[in-house]
């Protein structure tokens, strides 16, 4: 079917919810997921550009656009379950990985083989591009957790996610997590809201602790 079957294939992941089987007030798919890391993405490339950095704008867009391509053939597997040990995680990994090398070899044209081999790996790796694909992932679950904390969700899975996700973001070394944290996060939690959660006191103890235990991806 050619290149067809891979435009198709992305109908899916408007079908696919995020943290599937908790009580949420605003269900979020995977494909609105990867499009907002997108935003967030370009936005802290801009910030680490104007620090001086290098960004290859070509690869930034292809991994985060594509960061959660593989969901197709896997599902959101909820969290705890793929994170419950690292032999699980790396089998689910090795998984999805080979179901979308097999895709590609049956589907893609042997002229786009290679290209979309890069485009729909992981892209997380120590690169400025891999960092800010991280970056702007856990950010996507800070807005997640946020919006229904704040509407009075009070599920502990999304205080958890709040919290660690915060930590994880803190963990990488970018000049748009120092930006993210002085200037975008206390207009965040200065918003006004009528939940019973205290989502100023949660931010203010998530960054007072350890953050040697982030949150998975």
């Amino acid at each position: 079917m050619g290149i067809h079957a891979y435009f198709r294939s992305l109908d899916v992941l408007d079908r696919i919810i995020r943290c599937p089987g908790k009580f949420k007030f605003e269900e979020h798919s995977v494909a609105a997921h990867s499009w907002k890391v997108v935003q967030y993405a370009k936005t802290f490339a801009d910030i680490e550009e104007q620090q001086g950095a290098t960004i290859d704008w070509k690869k930034l867009y292809r991994i985060t656009s594509s960061h959660d391509y593989g969901e197709i053939f896997i599902g959101d597997i909820k969290t705890p379950v793929k994170h419950s040990s690292m032999q699980l995680r790396t089998l689910l990994q090795r998984v999805e990985e080979g179901m979308i090398h097999n895709f590609i070899e049956e589907h893609i044209p042997r002229e786009f083989k290679a290209i979309f081999q890069e485009q729909l790996r992981e892209g997380k790796d120590q690169s400025i591009e891999g960092l800010i694909l991280e970056a702007a992932d856990k950010l996507d679950q800070v807005y997640e957790a946020f919006s229904e904390l704040q509407r009075g969700n009070t599920e502990k899975e999304f205080v958890s996610m709040y919290r660690h996700a915060l930590l994880s973001i803190r963990r990488i070394p970018l000049k748009c997590v120092d930006y993210f944290f002085d200037s975008i996060l206390p207009d965040l939690v200065s918003e006004e809201s009528m939940s019973p959660v205290d989502i100023r006191k949660i931010t203010e103890e998530a960054l007072a602790s350890s953050p040697s235990q982030p949150y998975p991806a």
